[in-house]
């Protein structure tokens, strides 16, 4: 975006950085501040034509959305990714590439596709970590060649094949119904055990309390 330097002053907040033209071109990279513009002419001098293309560089996010990729077994999935971002370098991020979150896209999809294409069905389920992992590492050294530094990059979404949801559907419906059956045998154990040992502990106090009774009873015959 553009600075309207028509007036005399313009502003550069901290969230962006200011990347100052004169007649095309760059002259300087501008941090947050307030800046004079000099008048257009002066005294027979001619000044140059000032534009200021201001560059955010706080942290954003990214998503790139339902990519359908084939996995080392030959499964179809459609994977979501989510990508945290900052810019940098603000004259590296404009000047390198046309478009750095274009070109950020691009080069996260194809991370993933590596990724993925070399990833069984069952690694992927079982270690969705490694996906996040590899993009990172593919990525992130690329990304710095123009003015991009990559925090994060999750996996959002794993949709697989409609057949395949279903039978995944059904396993985790058998692991929670036989999850529950465990906690409920378990809690019927536990309230067995604990009335077998209140059945032993009043067999014991009973007995106790007999023996006690016949020493008793035994003193004062003797007595």
């Amino acid at each position: 975006m553009f600075i309207n330097t028509a007036g005399r002053e313009f502003i550069i907040k901290d969230t962006h950085r200011g990347l100052y033209y004169e007649d095309g071109k760059l002259a300087k990279v501008l941090e947050a501040g307030r800046y004079k513009i000099p008048a257009r002419r002066r005294l027979f001098k001619r000044l140059p034509n000032v534009e200021c293309l201001l560059v955010d560089v706080r942290e954003r996010e990214l998503t790139i959305k339902g990519q359908e990729i084939l996995t080392a077994d030959k499964v179809a999935i459609r994977v979501s990714i989510l990508v945290q971002f900052r810019v940098t370098d603000a004259k590296i991020a404009v000047h390198a590439v046309e478009n750095y979150e274009d070109r950020l896209y691009s080069d996260v999809q194809l991370a993933a596709r590596r990724s993925l294409a070399s990833m069984t069905l069952e690694e992927i389920l079982t270690n969705r970590n490694r996906l996040s992992e590899d993009i990172l590492s593919d990525v992130k050294e690329s990304a710095t060649g123009y003015g991009v530094t990559i925090r994060r990059a999750d996996v959002k979404d794993l949709i697989f094949p409609g057949n395949l949801q279903e039978i995944m559907n059904r396993v985790l419906a058998a692991e929670r119904n036989s999850q529950a059956q465990l906690v409920e045998a378990r809690t019927r154990a536990e309230v067995d055990e604990i009335q077998a040992k209140s059945r032993a502990e009043i067999v014991r106090r009973e007995a106790a309390a007999a023996a006690e009774a016949r020493r008793v009873a035994q003193q004062a015959q003797n007595s």
